[in-house]
């Protein structure tokens, strides 16, 4: 077939791919600048930083749509599409492949996706690139209050390069359900990446002040980032092997409690997709146990979060991520429920998505809006009146 025998990797529409995103990435700086050409490099950088997250998240949503559509492999070549930085470039060989196979994965509209996910995904690196400069232009402001630490932006940079890689060897490694996991959960590691700049920033410019939680409380909220990251990572397998529809029922599977499963297989992480490690297809007990280890892993899940919003009815001053980590626990809910009974829509299944991002944000947002008291007192179980009173707490 056509679109599977270009090369894998050519170069020649690099550069034409990187103007494309800086002209994306042109548009939030040009924004930033003449908002706040007022403010302090320091909140320059932190207008900025909120900007990124904001289309971070948006590219987050974005690939989850390219991945749902199945329009990964539109273009089958890294980074342009059959050697052109559009699709228009490639229309002679989209139309051999879709001549050939009308389905895909290769289609002009699949190509399209793609390509403008690479867009997007070049935009955003060229974003956290612009960060990682201004932060260094800035690490010598004269009023030290001022001064943008470089360790994050830089770091960030570091990571959305490592996202880049994984993005090139989702396509080249024909949508390998190991790399396309890999690289939701590294979307997922930038968003926390933003979220703990644009808390910290904020900080610095006194907008707020580090909020004191009892050690208890705060390894409760470090015990529910890892579960999160858990559930995370296993609706990311489940979604990469196609397993949403192994159960079309709940709360019962197949019309049981314990459906025949085969955990061995379908935790077999390194296979290509649709087959074994043995090259075999993967089988539909199989399909099962990844859908079911998933949905014990929400109830789990589900749990801590519950008990983390609960046990911070009390925190006044953290008030408004818990009402979010609340709201977004009843969206994926309702979204997962809708991922079984209604034949995995698209919009419920990207909302999915985009619940796991948010909620990530949130309990990192609590996180870097914390510090650990050095008092026996807790907020947990605190009333808000009292503890309103508490230094360090306001609304």
């Amino acid at each position: 077939m056509d679109s599977m025998a270009t090369s894998l990797y050519d170069l020649s529409p690099l550069l034409r791919m990187l103007l494309v995103g800086l002209l994306l990435a042109a548009g939030p700086l040009l924004w930033v600048f003449l908002r706040h050409r007022r403010a302090t490099p320091l909140g320059r950088v932190q207008a900025l930083t909120l900007l990124t997250l904001f289309l971070t998240f948006d590219l987050v949503l974005f690939g989850a749509f390219t991945r749902l559509t199945d329009s990964g492999l539109g273009c089958p070549d890294w980074p342009g599409c059959y050697g052109h930085a559009s699709p228009l470039g490639a229309s002679a060989s989209i139309a051999a492949a879709q001549s050939a196979m009308p389905t895909g994965p290769v289609t002009h509209g699949k190509a399209w996706v793609e390509m403008v996910h690479r867009y997007l995904a070049t935009g955003v690196g060229g974003l956290i690139l612009a960060l990682a400069v201004a932060a260094w232009l800035g690490r010598k402001a004269r009023a030290a209050d001022q001064r943008v630490s470089v360790v994050w932006p830089v770091v960030t940079l570091v990571w959305v390069c490592i996202q880049g890689a994984f993005g090139a060897l989702t396509v080249t490694m024909k949508l390998f359900p190991a790399i396309v996991t890999l690289h939701l959960l590294g979307g997922y590691v930038l968003l926390a990446l933003l979220v703990a700049q644009a808390v910290r920033l904020g900080q610095q410019q006194g907008n707020s002040a580090p909020v004191p939680v009892a050690a208890p409380l705060r390894l409760w909220m470090l015990a529910a980032l890892a579960m999160l990251t858990l559930q995370a990572a296993s609706g990311a397998w489940v979604s990469t092997n196609y397993a949403v529809l192994a159960c079309s029922t709940f709360p019962q599977c197949q019309g049981g409690w314990w459906p025949a499963m085969d955990f061995a297989q379908g935790f077999e992480i390194w296979r290509p997709l649709g087959l074994g490690q043995d090259g075999a297809p993967i089988s539909f007990q199989a399909l099962t146990a990844i859908h079911m280890v998933h949905r014990i892993l929400a109830g789990l899940t589900v749990l801590v979060l519950v008990g983390l919003a609960w046990r911070l009815r009390g925190a006044v001053a953290l008030r408004q991520p818990t009402r979010w980590l609340a709201g977004l626990l009843v969206l994926q809910l309702v979204t997962g429920l809708s991922n079984v009974v209604l034949d995995w829509p698209l919009f419920a299944a990207v909302l999915h998505t985009g619940g796991a991002g948010a909620l990530v944000a949130v309990l990192v947002w609590l996180l870097a809006a914390s510090r650990t008291t050095p008092t026996t007192s807790s907020l947990a179980g605190v009333p808000a009146a009292a503890a309103a009173l508490q230094p360090g707490f306001s609304e």
